[in-house]
């Protein structure tokens, strides 16, 4: 083996172990989400190449309003999924599409892209 191919054999591994470490072992910071004076627990989301916040802190039993705006037209995100709750919503580019939830069981619930690529996660406390 010549030493051109053990360097790039080598960089492809540290390539492999920094992409596995970024999307699965990397940790994700939490957003902690307030109520407003209405009572509604209201959050942002941007949805361009993933979530972002992708992880978000609820406090039970108060409505949640989730606004996500869409900044890209793949397809992957063009649908919303909320499989513990057997809900979704379509969102169009470049708008803000609300979700409304209602949940009193704490607990971690996920949300998804429609292909199941782009996730995130609602931390019920």
């Amino acid at each position: 083996m010549t030493l051109d191919q053990i360097l790039v054999i080598i960089g492809g591994l540290g390539l492999s172990f920094w992409v596995a470490w970024y999307f699965w072992f990397s940790e994700k910071k939490a957003v902690k989400v307030r109520a407003s004076d209405g009572g509604w627990q209201e959050a942002v989301i941007k949805v361009k190449g993933g979530y972002t916040p992708d992880v978000l802190i609820f406090e039970a039993g108060k409505p949640i309003k989730l606004n996500f705006i869409r900044e890209e037209t793949a397809a992957c995100t063009e649908e919303v999924i909320f499989p513990d709750f057997n809900k979704k919503a379509t969102l169009t580019p470049f708008r803000t599409i609300p979700v409304e939830l209602q949940i009193d069981k704490t607990g971690e619930y996920g949300f998804q892209c429609g292909m199941g690529m782009v996730r995130g996660k609602i931390i019920i406390e």
